[in-house]
């Protein structure tokens, strides 16, 4: 009898402590930061099931949330979150912003957050070094890219036929890029020719877009990576702000209002779209963002007929950085482990397995982009294609330092005083030097002398 009561107490306590333990078994992780569109629904209609599906079957119940971001600055939303210690386990995030994070104590490399394990998964085998610095800092990485980008020169083909150039146009200097701009305006009225982006109000995208992919093709980069040192003056800054006086002053070959207002960007791309821009210098996004028939801002049901691109020409052929005959540039975005998170191996398990062959071939049947795998091809999308194969090879990056930022800036506002008449280029660019040597110190600016 004692030893049936036993048991029947044994049975009881296990099936309570089982249950207590299951409950207190389940994990939940958190993806944040991400905005409504095709990668939000991969996310919650793909990632999650799938891999709860997966952890289940592996003896460990997970529940993943994902969060739409829905507010106007996620850079600010993580200072706060991370400096308080919360914040999602993973976070979606740009690779721009990793140095202020990383010098600020706000992330941790993912050797410290999981351990020296992250080193061995097999997907690093499969992506570049140079994609893997884009969520990297300092020879450590923070997490793992999404994919890349790189910009080039889009183009109406409709229009440009119209002004007597060739459907399938490349100029191959700077000349024959203003010359195209010039047979435009001579021949289509009430058609902007040519768009580069300039200015403060543009952030970003004046540099990247704008500055970086014309100052490339004058022959060098922003920072000197041999020296160690940030250019603050030379012949080929001053070849490029006298390309902007040329575009938008001396011969009114683009519109400066795109420029100095706040929503410009937004406008030049809706003028391109409604046939009232002819050329814009813009990254893939244009082409899957803002043009895409279905689901853009600005869609174009006839894009894949009269949308084309056109590498963007050093100022002369070989003149260009590294010798190069035509430039680009590329940005990145990524997801990064937060050191917060209580749940450092399962977060990276959910990471890792974002990032599997398996999860990103089902995004890219939603979202054909560059990824940073080199096993994920563009599948679906010609145009697509022709930019990984084509004007990735050529590409360089932002130098990932803590001092980018402001840097970047001052260039900003170096466009924008020669566009807007303020400042000849050579005062221009006298102010950036001044500017830029405050931010960074005398020692660690290069100056190449100016004949």
């Amino acid at each position: 009898m004692f030893k049936r009561h036993f048991s029947l107490v044994l049975v009881l306590l296990l099936i309570l402590t089982t249950g207590s333990v299951l409950a207190q078994d389940t994990i939940e992780l958190t993806i944040g930061g991400v905005a409504s569109g095709d990668e939000l629904t991969w996310l919650q209609e793909v990632v999650k099931p799938e891999f709860e599906a997966k952890m289940a079957e592996e003896g460990t119940n997970v529940t993943v949330n994902v969060v739409e971001f829905v507010g106007d600055d996620l850079r600010q939303q993580y200072v706060l979150d991370l400096g308080v210690g919360e914040g999602p386990d993973i976070m979606s995030f740009d690779g721009f912003w990793l140095p202020e994070f990383v010098e600020g104590g706000l992330l941790q490399p993912l050797t410290s957050v999981v351990g020296e394990e992250v080193l061995e998964w097999d997907g690093w085998d499969v992506t570049p070094e140079g994609l893997k610095e884009i969520i990297g800092f300092n020879g450590e990485l923070y997490g793992i890219a999404r994919g890349t980008d790189a910009r080039v020169i889009w183009y109406r083909a409709d229009l440009l036929e119209q002004a007597g150039l060739p459907a399938d146009w490349q100029p191959t200097s700077w000349a024959e890029l203003l010359d195209a701009a010039r047979a435009v305006k001579d021949n289509l009225e009430g058609v902007t020719p040519l768009q580069l982006n300039a200015g403060t109000a543009m952030g970003e995208a004046t540099t990247m877009q704008g500055y970086l992919m014309a100052l490339l093709g004058a022959g060098h980069h922003i920072y000197d990576f041999d020296e160690g040192k940030w250019i603050v003056s030379s012949p080929g800054i001053l070849d490029t702000l006298n390309l902007y006086k040329t575009i938008y002053v001396d011969e009114e070959l683009g519109d400066p209002r795109f420029q100095l207002s706040q929503n410009g960007r937004d406008q030049s791309f809706e003028a391109f779209s409604n046939g009232e821009v002819a050329m814009l210098v813009e990254g893939d996004y244009f082409w899957r963002g803002p043009l895409a028939p279905e689901t853009g801002n600005f869609p174009m049901a006839n894009r894949d007929e009269v949308v084309k691109f056109a590498f963007m020409p050093a100022e002369e052929p070989g003149a260009g950085f590294n010798g190069q005959d035509f430039v680009t540039i590329s940005g990145g975005t990524g997801y990064v482990l937060n050191p917060n998170t209580d749940h450092p191996q399962e977060a990276w398990e959910l990471l890792t397995y974002m990032f599997s062959l398996e999860a990103l071939e089902g995004l890219q049947e939603i979202q054909p982009r560059i990824r940073a795998r080199t096993d994920v091809p563009v599948t679906g999308d010609e145009t697509m294609s022709r930019i990984a194969e084509e004007v990735l090879p050529m590409t360089t990056i932002r130098p990932q330092l803590p001092e980018y930022n402001r840097v970047s800036t001052e260039a900003q506002l170096m466009t924008e005083r020669v566009v807007s008449g303020e400042m000849t280029p050579e005062e221009a660019m006298q102010a950036y030097d001044e500017a830029v040597t405050e931010i960074v110190g005398e020692e660690n600016v290069l100056r190449i002398p100016v004949e």
